[in-house]
C-alpha cells in the first residue's frame, strides 16, 4: 500500500477535508448576487482575523503579489523605501521596489536574527521614507521580527507606511492590526489560512489610502484604489479567485469557532515541542533568539547535508519538510507548524526527523526527542 502523504513544510500546508470538499462544488458566477453575498461575508470574516476596522483586500495572486500591490499603490519611483533584508522574502520586497525604479535602503540582517529596532528609528531620523517593509515571520529563515516595536517607531512619521509580510505569520501569532497601527498586512492563502496557493489578502490603513490617493505611479492590475470601489459593491475589479473564497468562507468559519486565543496558543505549543525535541537529541536552532511560532529552522550536525535528512523523509516516508535556502542550503532544514496541524502531527514528523538523522550518522537516543512532544499532548 503507498504511504500516506504528510506535508510538513512551512508552505503550502494542508488543507482540512470539510474545506477541499467546499471548494469541489459546482463554481459559481463571479458576477452575482449570490457570490456578492460571499464577499460580503469573507470580507467581515477577514476583518475579525486582522483585528482591524478598515479594508482588506482580496487578489487572485500569491502573497508576493500583495507584497507587490503594497509597494506599488504607496510608493512613487524615486522615493525612498526602506528594506529590512534578512531573509529571502525580505530581499524579495527590495526587488520589487527596485523593480519599479524605488531608491530602496536596505538593512541587512544577519540570517537566523531579528531587526533591532533601533536601527530602524535611526533610519528614520535621517531621512524621508515612504514606506518601511519588514516580514513578521521571515520564513526562509524561522525568525519572528518585532512588529509591535517597529510599529510604535513608524506610526509617528505620516508620509512613513509600515509594510508587513504577515504571510506565515496571519492566523499563528498576535497581530493585532489597528492596535499597533499596521499600515498594509499582507497574507497568502496557503499558510495558516489552509487553502491551495493563489489567493492574497492585505489590510489598508487610512493611513495608508491617503498616500494610495495622491501616488500617480503606474499599476493597472494591482490597483488597489480600483480594488477597494469593488469591494464596496461586494465584488472584486477582476476575475476572483472563486472556489479559493469560496474555501475562505468556510476557513473563517472554522478559525471563529476556534478563537483568535487558541489559535495562537495551538501553533505555540507546537512551535516550542519542535524547538525542544531538536535541543533534546542535540541540535541546534537556526534561530535561537527570535524563533518563529509557524516554522522552526534546525541545523544539522556538521558532518549531515540537511538535504538528506529532507530527502529521506521523502523517498521513505512520504513526508515533505523544507532544506534551507541560498548560503544556509543544506545547513538547516525546516518544519511547518502553521495552519492544519495538531501535536499528533508534530510526533509524526519529529519521529522520522530522529529516524533519518540516526540512519545519517548522528547518535543518540531514539526517541528522545518525541518524548519531549508528547510531554505536551
Amino acid at each position: 500500500m503507498k504511504m500516506k502523504y504528510r506535508l510538513m513544510a512551512p508552505g503550502p500546508t494542508p488543507i482540512p477535508e470539510h474545506v477541499l470538499t467546499e471548494m469541489a462544488n459546482p463554481i459559481r458566477h463571479h458576477r452575482t448576487p449570490g457570490f456578492e453575498e460571499v464577499i460580503k461575508e469573507v470580507e467581515e470574516g477577514l476583518k475579525w482575523l486582522y483585528q482591524t476596522k478598515n479594508d482588506v483586500i482580496m487578489l487572485a495572486s500569491s502573497g508576493t503579489g500583495a507584497m507587490e500591490a503594497a509597494i506599488v499603490n504607496t510608493c512613487k519611483p524615486g522615493e525612498s523605501v526602506l528594506v529590512v533584508n534578512a531573509g529571502k522574502f525580505g530581499e524579495r520586497f527590495g526587488k520589487i521596489a527596485k523593480a519599479y525604479k524605488m531608491s530602496v535602503d536596505m538593512i541587512d540582517v544577519e540570517w537566523g536574527k531579528a531587526v533591532s529596532p533601533s536601527i530602524i528609528k535611526e533610519k528614520l531620523a535621517t531621512r524621508e521614507y515612504r514606506a518601511v517593509c519588514v516580514q513578521a515571520s521571515e520564513t526562509s529563515t524561522a525568525v519572528e521580527h518585532p512588529i509591535k516595536e517597529i510599529s510604535e517607531i513608524v506610526r509617528k512619521y505620516d508620509q512613513t507606511v509600515l509594510i508587513v509580510d504577515g504571510i506565515t505569520a496571519l492566523g499563528v501569532i498576535n497581530l493585532p492590526t489597528d492596535e499597533w497601527g499596521i499600515d498594509l498586512l499582507i497574507c497568502g492563502s496557503q499558510k495558516a489560512l489552509m487553502l491551495p496557493p493563489g489567493l492574497a489578502t492585505l489590510s489598508v490603513s487610512e493611513k495608508a489610502w491617503k498616500l494610495i490617493e495622491n501616488n500617480d505611479g503606474p499599476r493597472f492590475y494591482f490597483n488597489l484604489k480600483a480594488e477597494r470601489k469593488s469591494l464596496h459593491q461586494n465584488t472584486t475589479a477582476w476575475t476572483p479567485s472563486v472556489s479559493l473564497i469560496m474555501g475562505l468562507r468556510q476557513v473563517l468559519k472554522d478559525m471563529r469557532e476556534e478563537g483568535l486565543e487558541n489559535m495562537f496558543k495551538r501553533h505555540a505549543v507546537m512551535a516550542e515541542s519542535i524547538r525542544e525535541a531538536a535541543k533534546a537529541i542535540g541540535l541546534k536552532l537556526y534561530a535561537p533568539d527570535a524563533p518563529a511560532t509557524s516554522v522552526t529552522s534546525v541545523c544539522t550536525p556538521d558532518a549531515i547535508d540537511s538535504g538528506k535528512i529532507v530527502k529521506a523523509l521523502r523517498n521513505e516516508y512520504n513526508m515533505t519538510i523544507a532544506n534551507g535556502q541560498d548560503q544556509i542550503k543544506g545547513k538547516i532544514f525546516r518544519i511547518g507548524h502553521l495552519g492544519y496541524y495538531d501535536m499528533l502531527d508534530m510526533v509524526s514528523v519529529w519521529a522520522a526527523v530522529e529516524k533519518a538523522l540516526f540512519d545519517n550518522g548522528h547518535k543518540f537516543e531514539l526517541g528522545k526527542g518525541v518524548a519531549e512532544i508528547i510531554k505536551r499532548l
